[in-house]
């Protein structure tokens, strides 16, 4: 039996079956026209994951949905995020289920949830905070009634500074790394930044530079620490240990003690698997 819509009926539901692809079409087709904020939920209340640039040819997120004046969208990352110390496994590797939150703040919402399989890498250690880069993709929520100017995420927060004590004697010469095979252990290949880890393989990370105040470990009134020297926040608190094997002429290191400085070098767990190592490559004053 053939029966014939009103051709007014027939278009109303065309229009409604192509309405998504209409809207998609039309995403592509106009560049945003101011700074945009992708939020985790469709709601101007949730985190922001990040903020899309003017110009910017958001790409639609296939199999989510959105309700009426909001779009979802596909954000390919790399994102840098904060996770806190205690979901860092013994392998510096990001617990599953995890959240990473936008800044080193734990009200600063969440922006994603860490998953088996992830690629993260950490890129910087806060107090009780770790920094990370995050190598995935994620869907956030525009608000397409219009594009309201955002202050931009989070992406760097640098440590506080460490005030270096006037000095009357002449600064020590920096140390440099020693080339390969000097030294029993050589120095890792590598350079600025750290690679991308598998969450569930082993955090071997390349050299990057902290900075802090360098401090020795050793106490008449205490067992010997792993380490003999160690890098230390403003307030005192260890950031991490200090591996110096690597370093040539370590008959200056005594000169650097209490002092703010800046190493290069990369980063893995203490034996005990209870602290970071800095395997120290080269080290200077602030």
């Amino acid at each position: 039996m053939k029966i014939n819509l009103p051709l007014s009926a027939a278009a109303r539901g065309l229009a409604v079956f192509a309405a998504p692809l209409v809207s998609a079409f039309s995403l592509h087709a106009a560049p945003l026209a101011g700074s945009t904020a992708a939020h985790t939920r469709p709601d101007e209340s949730a985190p922001v994951i990040t903020v899309l640039a003017a110009g910017t040819d958001p790409v639609p997120s296939a199999g989510a949905t959105a309700p009426a004046g909001w779009t979802a969208v596909e954000l390919s990352g790399p994102f840098e995020a904060f996770v806190q110390r205690k979901d860092l496994l013994k392998s510096l590797d990001v617990r599953p289920g995890a959240s990473l939150y936008r800044a080193p703040d734990a009200t600063s919402g969440a922006i994603a949830v860490a998953e088996k399989g992830d690629l993260v890498s950490i890129i910087g250690l806060h107090g009780k905070w770790t920094q990370v880069r995050l190598e995935k993709k994620l869907t956030g929520y525009i608000h397409t009634a219009g594009a309201a100017a955002l202050p931009p995420v989070v992406t760097d927060v640098a440590p506080a500074p460490v005030p270096a004590p006037a000095r009357t004697d002449p600064a020590p010469a920096p140390l440099a790394p020693a080339p390969v095979g000097a030294s029993a252990r050589g120095v890792a290949a590598g350079g600025e930044g750290v690679p991308v880890v598998d969450l569930g393989g082993t955090s071997a990370s390349l050299p990057r530079y902290y900075q802090g105040k360098f401090v020795s470990t050793r106490s008449p009134f205490h067992p010997r620490r792993p380490f003999d020297w160690a890098l230390v926040d403003n307030a005192g608190k260890r950031i991490a240990y200090l591996d110096i094997s690597r370093l040539l002429l370590t008959e200056q290191i005594e000169s650097y003690a209490d002092h703010a400085v800046v190493v290069y070098g990369e980063t893995r767990p203490s034996p005990d698997g209870k602290d970071f190592v800095i395997a120290v490559e080269s080290l200077q004053l602030r």
